[in-house]
This record gives C-alpha cells, sequence and structure tokens, in this order.
C-alpha cells in the first residue's frame, strides 16, 4: 500500500485552511498549509506533494500566478493543481484552464464535493499501476524512488526524460504521433512545439546508451514506439 497522498492547501483565509484540512483528513490524506503563494511556491519546491489546492485571490501574488511560475518549471510542472475561487464566471475558468489548472471549484462547496474532484484529478494523474517498478530487457524503472537503472546500473535522467521513458514502458509496441507525446507526457494544457519531443528523444537515448538506446525506437512518417523487438 502505498503512503497516503500529500496534500498542500494554498489559502489566506484560516478558517476555509481548516476546513478543508478536517475534510482531507478524514479521507485519509496528509496535509501542510500556506496563508500565501510565497510561502507556498516554496513548500512545493522543497516537498513537492501530491496535490496543491490554490485560492485564486490572494495579497500580494494570486494563485493564478503561483500556478503559471509552476506550470513553467520542470521539476513542478507534472504537479496536480485544483484551483479554489469565489468566481464562477465562465472567462476565469478558461484562463485558469489555460493557466494549466487541472480543476476548478466554486466556493461555497461541500467537503464531500472537494474531496471527490481530489480523487479523481489524482485518479488522472496516477494512472494504475504507475507506483509499480517496470522492467525491460535489464532496463528498470521504479515510480516512487523515481530511479532508473540499467543491468543495475543507475542512469541519470531529466525530469522529463524519466517522464517520457515511464510512459514509454508502461506503453509499450505502440507508435506515438509527437503530439500524441506532448500530450501524454508534457500534459494538454501545455504549449510545447513538437520539435521538443525530437530534443528529449534524442536525451533520452543518449542517456540510455548503446545497451538500450534501441529500445526508443523511430517509426516513419509516425513518430516514436518503445520496444524490445528490433524493428
Amino acid at each position: 500500500m502505498s503512503t497516503s497522498k500529500q496534500v498542500l492547501i494554498v489559502d489566506d483565509e484560516a478558517p476555509i485552511r481548516e476546513m478543508i484540512a478536517v475534510a482531507l483528513e478524514m479521507a485519509g490524506y496528509q496535509c501542510s498549509e500556506a496563508d500565501n503563494a510565497q510561502t507556498a511556491h516554496a513548500m512545493i519546491v522543497d516537498r513537492q506533494p501530491d496535490m496543491i489546492l490554490l485560492d485564486w485571490m490572494m495579497p500580494n501574488m494570486s494563485g493564478i500566478e503561483l500556478a503559471r511560475r509552476l506550470r513553467k518549471d520542470e521539476t513542478t510542472a507534472a504537479i496536480p493543481i485544483i484551483m479554489l475561487t469565489a468566481k464562477g464566471e465562465e472567462e476565469n475558468k478558461v484562463k485558469g484552464l489555460e493557466a494549466g489548472v487541472d480543476d476548478y471549484i466554486t466556493k461555497p462547496f461541500s467537503p464531500r464535493e472537494l474531496v471527490a474532484r481530489l480523487k479523481a484529478v489524482l485518479r488522472r494523474a496516477t494512472p494504475k499501476g504507475v507506483e509499480d517498478p517496470v522492467s525491460v530487457d535489464g532496463l528498470m524503472l521504479d515510480p516512487v524512488s523515481h530511479r532508473v537503472t540499467s543491468y543495475e546500473k543507475p542512469i541519470d535522467l531529466g525530469p522529463t526524460e524519466f517522464r517520457l521513458l515511464q510512459f514509454f514502458m508502461t506503453h509499450q509496441d505502440r507508435a506515438y504521433s509527437r503530439g500524441q507525446l506532448l500530450d501524454m507526457v508534457w500534459g494538454g494544457n501545455v504549449y510545447v512545439e513538437e520539435r521538443t519531443v525530437d530534443v528529449h528523444i534524442r536525451r533520452l537515448r543518449k542517456a540510455l546508451g548503446k545497451q538500450h538506446d534501441y529500445l526508443v525506437q523511430t517509426v516513419r512518417g509516425t513518430g516514436y514506439r518503445f520496444s524490445a523487438q528490433i524493428a
């Protein structure tokens, strides 16, 4: 059984943070709290929570600005964010989603609704079996400890190459276009050029070295596939 998920609650109103923390702890989550975006940013970089509940309206730096900053940084780009807001207008929802927020919940909300939405976002962020180690031909990836080894020797990968390899190893023998890989690995809300995929594929192959670079195969006219069968 994996350890309970860590949720960071970012809201400048203490009663709201408390209400959310009580509901989430009863549902088995571990909570930490921040009352402004600057403190939250430092905690996120330091602790890498599994989920961020982020209030839109806060003094100094708004929740939306923090969300944008997190999405731009590779080390925090994949952390799911649910935006909490008193604003129900469509235009703000669009702004939130454009900034890369995963879901949106309008105050006042019931704790039960919040827990249900949180579970749904975490399920999307952590597909089934994603916490199990995967291994192919002596190459092993362990998502929990975030380690990759080749015949038990460690391989050093950047965060994007790690996510790319994890996606490939859990979706073998299928060809994916660059666009599909962008959606699956970078996330649909991130605006990245398709050429970026080629750059990261090159880096991934280089890191895998001669022993394993054959696993990442170019499919002409389509994109890439991961396969232990030599094409």
